[in-house]
């Protein structure tokens, strides 16, 4: 499995992500959004995006563990925060470093109005490109 990553010259170059993967693989995985939910289903953090965020992408590593794959292995990941503002990214950021530390896939942020659960935050989905 490789990852090209491309930062186009005449993009401003970003901290936390890359504009462009190119991935070459034989198996894509597609993680659904995880939730800030523990083991068991319980909400982690309630009313506390950074707690929430650490779990979400702890949930991400697992469910990538139960493919096969890797963090770095990581091609896109789409992050949803509720009703998000810019002073939310450095909590959100913690929690991706804590998963990804300097690999840096092709991202989008969406801010939502709402997610399944009133009580959630943040929700992350991944996709992963690995060899078979």
């Amino acid at each position: 499995m490789t990852l090209e990553r491309i930062n186009p010259e005449d993009l401003p170059t970003p901290l936390s992500y890359t504009h462009v993967i190119v991935a070459t693989g034989s198996r894509l995985v597609f993680v659904a959004g995880q939730e800030p939910e523990d083991e068991q289903g319980n909400l982690v953090g309630p009313g506390d995006l950074a707690a929430q965020a650490f779990q979400v992408f702890a949930n991400v590593g697992r469910a990538l563990a139960a493919a096969g794959a890797r963090p770095e292995q990581v091609a896109k990941i789409t992050i949803f925060v509720v009703s998000y503002r810019p002073g939310y990214l450095p909590a959100i950021e913690d929690g991706r470093v804590a998963l990804f530390g300097d690999h840096k896939p092709a991202d989008t942020l969406v801010g939502v109005e709402a997610l399944s659960r009133p009580e959630y935050l943040i929700e992350v989905e991944a996709i992963a490109i690995i060899d078979a």
